[in-house]
């Protein structure tokens, strides 16, 4: 009995960091902005992964810095527009519109990747958005439009991203220096959001009172999301650079499926028998793509 691809099974921690990551979103998205949010989602994770590469004393220098700031700012756009959406749009519809990456990524492959994979594997990424469809049950209204294309368009600029680090990885690239600039491109673009929503009277930074016992409760989520972002971006990149790109975008699915089990624990969301048939069809995607890409995996 042969193993799955074990590279794309990264996919599984990222979905978890993922999962969790949205979890501290949610929390923290009641006192924080959505600059404040994915600058603090960008420095911490910079933090920790400097901290990594200092320690080990790797080197930052690359030959193709060009490239890794092509991948760092279309990752940075479609973060912003997935936030913009979220803020707009329910929360069920802003992820569906952002989970419509793998849709995508499968268009794209042949042109940017020239990979050719299996028909299966593009039926395995189609249940697993249809099961993400059944499980939102998202819901569009005429006046969130330009939301609406925000979101989309963050799935795409998604995928676009996820093929730049498949790109990174054929060249040789490291995670670790992937995630860096990533982190470091947006923690500066976030910043200078910030700084420029203040000026423009816009919710931009808020002041933490040191003096209230709830900084300590404000402080776990803004570094809880920054580490579990950073952990999660790290298996991601790990997973699309080891693993079968399809087979990592239906894996990624099961994000949705974690972050509906932390909705039931933490915020006692019941799950009917239809989103409990949805998940089984994310899981069903997942266990397809990962067995048609082990039985031509040599």
């Amino acid at each position: 009995m042969k193993l799955p691809h074990l590279g794309s099974l990264w996919m599984l921690v990222a979905a978890l960091g993922f999962a969790i990551m949205g979890a501290l979103v949610k929390a923290g998205a009641t006192k924080f902005s959505s600059a404040e949010l994915v600058f603090y989602r960008s420095i911490f994770g910079l933090l920790a992964i400097y901290a990594y590469i200092f320690a080990n004393k790797l080197p930052l220098k690359t030959p193709v810095l060009a490239k890794h700031m092509s991948r760092a700012l279309v990752g940075f756009i479609a973060l912003v527009l997935f936030f913009y959406a979220i803020a707009h749009l329910h929360l069920a519809t802003a992820v569906t519109l952002n989970y419509t990456s793998p849709l995508f990524l499968a268009l794209f492959m042949p042109f940017l990747l020239h990979e050719k994979p299996k028909g299966i594997l593009y039926i395995a990424v189609a249940i697993g958005f249809i099961g993400v469809v059944l499980l939102l049950k998202p819901t569009l209204h005429s006046n969130d439009t330009l939301a609406g294309a925000m979101g989309l368009a963050s799935g795409a600029g998604a995928a676009i991203a996820y093929i730049n680090v498949k790109q990174l990885a054929n060249l040789n690239e490291p995670d670790w220096r992937t995630v860096y600039y990533f982190t470091l491109v947006s923690t500066i673009a976030s910043g200078a959001w910030m700084l420029i929503s203040g000026l423009l009277g816009q919710p931009g930074f808020t002041t933490l009172d040191w003096q209230d016992l709830s900084v300590l409760q404000d402080l776990s989520v803004l570094i809880g999301l920054g580490v579990s972002a950073t952990i999660a971006q790290l298996a991601m990149t790990r997973a699309y650079r080891t693993g079968h790109t399809l087979t990592v975008a239906s894996l990624a699915y099961l994000t949705v499926v974690l972050a509906s089990f932390f909705g039931v624990l933490f915020w006692q969301e019941q799950l009917s028998v239809g989103e409990w048939l949805a998940i089984g069809l994310i899981i069903l995607s997942g266990v397809i793509s990962v067995n048609a890409t082990n039985s031509t995996t040599k």
